[in-house]
């Protein structure tokens, strides 16, 4: 295939020397990084709660959960255009994208797996005369805590994807924005290097994930 639409291999190495010497791509990586950081966590220290609350107390389901699922059905590059016009073209609008793009998701997500818990528990701990306030911390929560790790490792998927989107429109940094000036200019090999790069992000970000809740859940081996 001609290079014009399929770069080779050596192509694709020689745009990679170039980006990361002489056109400071680092730079592209690491505020990328920084915005799929703050937009997560502020994402799932929002969700994680909410998610619970709604699992455990019909109220909050009822108050919240339509809500969430109205909302996770709207495509999140239909709101792009409220986004930019509420929050800019700067990094709150790209962290914005991000949140929106795992929040609901995420919050039924949890609401769905602290569901799960089995009767026979909650039963048994109030039985023995535990609070609601104690069977949420000591059983829910920990029973719980592998099913949510999970959904975080699968929604970090879901943001990496929303950031790109966010930074393809009004950006002036970030490995979206490369993708998308290389694409401007037909140069295809700066697009697949930055491709692979997000692939190797994703695969790096899978693998933290993965170790840690090794870490944290060795009971549930």
């Amino acid at each position: 295939m001609q290079p014009f639409f399929l770069s080779s291999p050596t192509g694709v190495w020689r745009a990679a020397k170039t980006l990361l010497t002489m056109q400071d791509f680092l730079s592209d990586v690491k505020v990328s990084i920084f915005r799929i950081v703050v937009g997560f966590v502020v994402s799932v220290a929002v969700a994680v709660p909410l998610g619970i609350l709604i699992g455990c107390f019909k109220p909050a389901e009822a108050m919240f959960s339509p809500f969430a699922s109205f909302i996770r059905y709207l495509p999140v590059p239909a709101l792009l255009p409220f986004c930019i016009l509420w929050f800019g073209i700067g990094e709150v609008e790209k962290i914005v994208v991000v949140f929106l793009g795992v929040f609901f998701q995420l919050v039924l997500m949890v609401a769905d797996i602290v569901r799960r818990v089995p009767d026979e528990l909650l039963e048994i701990s109030y039985t023995l005369g535990a609070k609601t306030t104690k069977v949420i911390t000591k059983v829910v929560i920990p029973y719980s805590s592998p099913g949510i790790f999970d959904s975080l490792r699968i929604t970090m998927g879901w943001a990496w994807g929303w950031l790109m989107l966010a930074e393809l429109v009004g950006a002036s940094q970030g490995i979206g924005f490369m993708i998308l000036k290389s694409q401007r200019y037909l140069i295809n090999a700066n697009m697949i290097f930055g491709l692979l790069v997000l692939g190797a992000l994703g695969i790096v970000t899978d693998l933290v994930f993965l170790t840690c809740g090794r870490l944290l859940f060795k009971w549930t081996e």
